[in-house]
């Protein structure tokens, strides 16, 4: 199988240091190209590809011939918008997260990839975790007996006014950058839907949520998220049932944050722990990725599943308005 030919649109920090290792380190997959007109920033990509072509803009890389598919590590509110002319210059999308600020969005993406052929996908990166697939296992079992509650934390401390996160024209938030993670995630492992929130409370700073607790009714079980990008870093999923409960202690950022491991309580007096070292989610997603374009495999992370997390996310904006 050739390899994918990996382009990036922007040099974005994630880029340089998440993403771009990562598809210069998966089978299949060969990081070929970055658009930038920042020489210093394309010298730190030209430190690990040293013979990455660099084009001075956007549309120059998507015209290129020898690129099959490009990762848009873009500010939020561009990432529609490119992703579409991505599509219409006949490459694969790999866009960060969120790949849109409204739900409704996804109609015109899911409407262009049907139309193009091409594989589009927001890079929901924990999927493609093996502790994610364990979990899912775990609560598919019925170890756990019925699902009582869902509690979900990811908090971390950035109150940088430059960084997109915190300019509210660019779609920053918490809720976005890493609410994500918390209502997909749940999502994800219990096959679930909300039927409604029932609580949300935010702070905002310069019109950019950067805390909010958030509560919600799925189908057999409630939840519960606190969501913060002015606390002290921490990450956790506590899935809770009337015979067990499982607790992921990394959910989201393995090897950033600290080790994956899962926590299964079925016992009063023991708890089994499952530890998952050494594993990049980042190089699993870009292998995973490039198979499904190869020979059409299951993607993790379609549009479908995105477009239900970012309805939730509508959800909660809309109860806090």
């Amino acid at each position: 199988m050739k390899p994918l030919r990996w382009g990036i649109l922007g040099a974005a920090n994630f880029a340089l240091h998440h993403m771009g290792p990562a598809i210069h380190a998966a089978k299949g997959a060969s990081l070929c190209a970055l658009a930038t007109s920042n020489p210093t920033k394309a010298a730190a990509f030209g430190a690990f590809v040293p013979d990455i072509k660099i084009y001075e803009s956007y549309d120059s890389l998507l015209a290129a011939n020898d690129i099959d598919a490009v990762y848009i590590p873009l500010p939020n509110h561009l990432h529609v918008e490119w992703t579409l002319r991505a599509l219409e210059a006949g490459k694969h999308v790999l866009c960060e997260k969120p790949i849109t600020l409204m739900a409704s969005d996804f109609d015109r993406l899911i409407d262009a990839r049907e139309n193009s052929g091409l594989l589009v996908a927001e890079a929901f990166m924990i999927v493609h975790h093996p502790q994610w697939a364990r979990a899912r296992d775990i609560v598919a079992s019925g170890v756990l007996g019925r699902l009582r509650h869902v509690a979900a934390t990811f908090s971390f401390y950035n109150d940088d006014a430059t960084n997109i996160r915190n300019i509210a024209a660019a779609g920053g938030g918490g809720l976005r950058d890493i609410g994500i993670y918390a209502f997909g995630s749940t999502r994800f492992v219990t096959r679930q839907e909300p039927r409604v929130i029932t609580h949300a409370k935010a702070a905002y700073e310069n019109g950019v949520d950067v805390f909010a607790q958030v509560a919600a009714e799925f189908d057999d079980f409630d939840f519960s998220a606190t969501i913060s990008m002015r606390m002290f870093p921490r990450q956790e999923v506590v899935i809770h049932g009337e015979k067990g409960v499982l607790k992921l202690s990394c959910p989201f950022n393995p090897s950033v944050h600290a080790q994956a491991e899962l926590h299964l309580e079925t016992d009063t007096h023991t708890i089994t722990t499952q530890r998952f070292p050494s594993i990049d989610h980042y190089v699993m997603q870009v292998e995973a990725f490039g198979r499904s374009v190869a020979d059409g495999s299951p993607y993790a992370c379609p549009l479908e599943f995105s477009k239900g997390t970012q309805q939730m996310i509508d959800m909660v904006f809309a109860e806090l308005t």
